[in-house]
């Protein structure tokens, strides 16, 4: 037997060992309910990963709701996209963009409020299989909202519904109650080399 026969023998010894482990935890892995997913950290994609499984979701005839408590205005890519879906995803602008925009809390905060009076509708019909809350974590993280209410709401949810919840510095008490957390890491960006927001790639 050669060096390379020797070498793919091993390998596929190593796959065979691999495979078996994930079969035994895919068999294992039986219980099927709506997840709570938090995209987090202080890199990019947070957004872009929850409208990556928005657009996964209609793959499947999912319905969507989304709710944008931060971004304002500003038209996006994603948002001219899923328009184009009214029966499917019921998309809802609720923010006036970033709070150092704003820079007026009261009003920050009712808009938050009223957000989540859209959130709550959407949370609550059970015809929704999906619920992006996004940027929910920068309204919690400047007290705009209380977490409990919240979690509340989130928990009585039907049983199949998914929900995202996107944002940096989401609370220890949301991380908790997650399913599934991912803090996206911040190890390059071109904004701090002075390359501005480009379309298609940031918005």
């Amino acid at each position: 037997m050669n060096e390379f026969s020797a070498r793919d023998d091993r390998h596929k010894a190593r796959m065979q060992r691999k495979k078996a482990v994930v079969d035994e935890k895919i068999a294992e892995a039986q219980d099927e309910y709506g997840l709570l997913l938090v995209h987090t950290g202080n890199g990019k994609g947070k957004s872009s990963s929850a409208f990556g499984m928005v657009a996964r979701a209609l793959g499947h005839g999912i319905k969507v709701g989304v709710v944008q408590f931060i971004k304002g205005a500003a038209s996006t890519g994603e948002e001219r996209f899923f328009r184009r879906f009214p029966d499917e995803v019921r998309y809802h602008v609720m923010g006036e963009g970033f709070t150092w925009e704003t820079q007026d809390r009261q009003r920050d905060i009712a808009k938050a409020k009223e957000a989540w009076n859209v959130a709550a509708q959407l949370l609550a019909d059970p015809d929704i299989g999906l619920v992006v809350l996004d940027e929910l974590n920068i309204a919690l993280k400047y007290g705009y909202l209380e977490l409990d209410p919240i979690l509340a709401d989130i928990e009585s949810r039907p049983l199949l519904q998914h929900v995202v919840v996107t944002g940096r510095g989401a609370p220890p008490g949301l991380i908790e109650a997650a399913d599934t957390v991912t803090e996206m890491s911040l190890v390059k960006h071109a904004f701090k080399a002075g390359v501005k927001a480009q379309k298609g790639i940031e918005f």
